[in-house]
């Protein structure tokens, strides 16, 4: 194959299409527990916006409710995955061998926002929140039905294996994707280029910068106790009993039960089983969507 403009064009186009086929059918799993908030900085501060009251009727002047001065940030980092292709692999026509690895590099970088949301939420009993508490843990600052403050759990221990109830309805969640650099494919194949004169190479590469954090608490709750019934509720029971500042319920649903693979057998058992215990009728089922969750094995 003769290496000229429109060659090297030809190649970019085909790896690029791949990339971006392989890159917009990816299933992806962090929108569970994560809500995407765009950044167009080196990083997003945010305002804490858990500790605000519900409506009130409108008596008198309007009561204005600050939002808390206490703030967290989240920083972008970059990131990226190169590839090169030998100037002879070109000559002899084998470019068609990396139109499945643009595609990787596509699935990847659809993935990409997994592996830092997933990591991050596993170790949440031992990574601190913007409350100065661990994400998942038995002490946060909360409130009772009077507004009286008292410590609010979301963690439960145990010896097990972890698993996860979340509430993904309201518009906040439990992570935040912070994306400020989309992922693109981006070619060093000029002629001229050093990596050719020298290495005898073309590159392609994609890079973006991005970062995942720490969204609400309260919506997600972790359990390293045994997966059962009676668990599930006590997990069940904890979130929807947590309060406003005012003392009014948040309306927390657990609406989704995580689970890593290992998990996945009692998890349906719970949720999914119309009887149990051989022919009673299962109470809890229907009451989370199980969804079996790679990242957390």
């Amino acid at each position: 194959m003769d290496i000229n403009i429109a060659t090297l064009r030809g190649i970019y186009t085909g790896l690029s299409t791949a990339f971006n086929a392989r890159f917009g059918s990816t299933a992806t799993f962090y929108s569970t527990v994560a809500m995407t908030v765009p950044s167009t900085t080196a990083m997003n501060e945010y305002p804490r916006l858990d500790d605000m009251p519900g409506i009130r009727e409108w008596i008198g002047d309007r009561l204005v409710h600050d939002l808390s001065a206490s703030t967290y940030q989240i920083r972008n980092r970059e990131f990226e995955k190169t590839i090169g292709i030998k100037r002879s692999q070109i000559e002899d026509d084998q470019i068609g061998i990396f139109a499945p690895v643009a595609s990787q590099m596509g699935q990847d970088a659809a993935e990409f926002p997994d592996q830092l949301v997933w990591p991050l939420f596993k170790v949440g009993n031992a990574t601190k929140c913007y409350d100065g508490q661990y994400f998942f843990d038995t002490d946060h600052p909360g409130f009772d039905e009077n507004g009286d403050p008292v410590s609010v759990s979301n963690y439960t221990a145990g010896a097990g294996a972890a698993w996860y109830l979340v509430d993904d309805t309201q518009v906040m969640k439990p992570m935040v994707w912070q994306p400020r650099k989309a992922f693109k494919l981006t070619p060093m194949q000029n002629e001229t280029d050093p990596n050719v004169f020298f290495q005898s190479k073309f590159i392609w590469g994609v890079d973006g910068r991005c970062n995942a954090g720490f969204g609400l608490w309260q919506l997600a709750h972790m359990s390293k106790a045994t997966l059962n019934a009676d668990n599930y509720q006590a997990a069940r029971v904890a979130m929807m009993n947590i309060r406003k500042r005012d003392g009014s319920i948040i309306n927390i649903r657990p609406t989704k039960l995580l689970v890593p693979p290992s998990l996945e057998g009692a998890a349906r058992q719970i949720v999914n089983a119309e009887l149990i215990n051989g022919g009673e009728s299962n109470i809890w089922q229907k009451t989370a969507e199980v969804v079996v969750v790679p990242y957390l094995g």
